[in-house]
């Protein structure tokens, strides 16, 4: 069985994928560490355990040892940063490694959309997202290339687009799990399109940014399922087949959801750093309303890591470049669900984040009455959304020493729910359910930890 620990962190899933003990590992360094002349190295198991846990790092001569010790030259140690060159001397690393051209995006493709690979792979340090988006803003866009097979026209990236739109949909109301096969699928589709098709450059620029969205919709229904691991490939992917289609907005919200894992998951510094490249192409989409859902995510990855002034100052941001967002039908087609509401309920949930309930409230109450341009958040079109942001609302009644409504808010997030499939979803409930479960003596708590343990 894979550990968390082995899944985030390049070291320990190298151990555990050869099936070798820390200190046998270590051993070997340290013994190439001497055959290099640096000398006598200790090697008990307590130091891999602290470089996995990020206490801290190895030294450069360590680094230099290990990466002699793979066969990987010294260069990817400053390319890389640790620990992200040891992806590097995992068995899935070409992904990592391939080249920001076309025909590197195209063997992505090939890849990502391939068969499951059981093996883990998984960026982890904000120094490897850096590396990776820095070649995303540098990357060529993709030229007329000379291809051999049936020429297609403009109708062929309308018909993925169409469907595209479709999947999106599906998502909000049968849950990820079908969707992302559905998503796959779509990717292996238009991979064969753009290898075995001809067309022109705005045709096969068309076709990249159909396989960014077709992966980036995998990605974002890979992590709600629960495969973290799975969603980094598709999301390194869809950036990389976004800077071929030289598309600022599949590029944008591609981050903007890879932010969302990263925040989630441990790592909101690295969640900022990714919305940041999102928001310096953010001129180029011509969407306030775009924008402003990238401020909206700055504030929750800030909020997540702790820092208040930060996520005021993106909140305020989000709320101002709303102001300048026309009718919802006449945007981007990848912000359909974002309203004014909805900037509410995530600078709430940070508000959250931060340990401030009564704040949470009012942004959750505000979200809940708000009506901008005509659109109020519709809970019945998002049900796995508006559950997980009940959820919230019922902790911030908690929070403020209001059980009974945190207990009725509670019981119609589970309703909601209904039987959508989420991870994230239910993280966010058993989440609730645990603090609840503190004030277990109340009945009315006690009724719902009873009903929700048998659903």
């Amino acid at each position: 069985m894979t550990t968390d620990a082995a899944e985030r962190h390049p070291l320990a899933y190298l151990l555990a994928v050869r099936g070798q003990k820390a200190q046998a590992y270590l051993l070997r360094v340290a013994e190439q560490h001497q055959r290099m002349g640096y000398g006598q190295m200790a090697y008990r198991r307590e130091k891999a355990s602290r470089w996995i846990r990020g206490d801290y790092a190895p030294n450069y001569r360590t680094q230099l040892a290990m990466a002699a010790l793979e066969g990987i030259p010294p260069e990817a140690i400053h390319a890389h940063g640790w620990p992200g060159w040891l992806l590097l001397a995992l068995p899935d690393h070409t992904l990592f490694t391939l080249p920001w051209t076309t025909t590197g995006v195209v063997q992505a493709l090939e890849i990502t959309g391939g068969p499951v690979d059981r093996r883990k792979f998984l960026i982890t340090t904000s120094v490897t997202l850096g590396t990776t988006v820095a070649q995303w803003s540098a990357a060529a866009p993709a030229g007329a290339a000379p291809t051999t097979g049936c020429r297609i026209g403009d109708d062929v990236p309308d018909l993925f687009e169409r469907r595209l739109e479709g999947l999106r949909r599906l998502d909000d109301t049968v849950g990820s799990g079908d969707v992302y096969d559905a998503a796959r699928a779509e990717l292996r589709l238009i991979t064969a399109t753009l290898k075995n098709a001809s067309f022109g450059e705005g045709v096969e620029r068309r076709l990249f940014a159909a396989a960014a969205e077709a992966s980036r919709s995998a990605g974002w229904t890979a992590y709600d399922s629960g495969k973290t691991a799975a969603a980094e490939r598709h999301y390194v992917t869809a950036l990389r087949a976004a800077a071929s289609a030289d598309d600022p907005v599949v590029g944008a919200n591609t981050l903007a959801f890879w932010a969302i894992q990263h925040y989630s998951t441990g790592n909101p510094r690295g969640a900022v750093d990714l919305i940041e490249a999102a928001l310096s192409k953010a001129p180029r989409t011509g969407s306030p309303r775009l924008t402003s859902m990238l401020h909206a995510r700055a504030c929750r990855a800030h909020a997540h890591a702790g820092d208040a002034r930060a996520a005021d100052r993106a909140a305020n941001a989000a709320l101002d470049a709303y102001e300048h967002a026309g009718p919802i039908e006449d945007d981007l087609s990848c912000v359909y669900w974002y309203n004014l509401g909805e900037t509410h309920q995530l600078i709430g949930s940070s508000a959250l984040n931060l340990g401030n309930p009564k704040r949470a409230l009012a942004h959750f109450l505000e979200a809940s009455t708000v009506h901008t341009n005509q659109e109020a958040y519709n809970g019945d079109a998002f049900p796995r959304g508006h559950a997980i942001y009940l959820a919230r609302l019922a902790e911030a009644h908690l929070g403020l020493g209001d059980v009974d409504a945190a207990v009725a808010t509670a019981h119609d997030a589970v309703d909601r729910m209904g039987g959508i499939t989420s991870a994230r979803s239910t993280h966010t409930l058993e989440d609730l359910r645990s603090k609840l479960a503190r004030r277990r003596g109340i009945p009315a708590v006690a009724e719902f930890l009873d009903y929700t343990n048998t659903e």
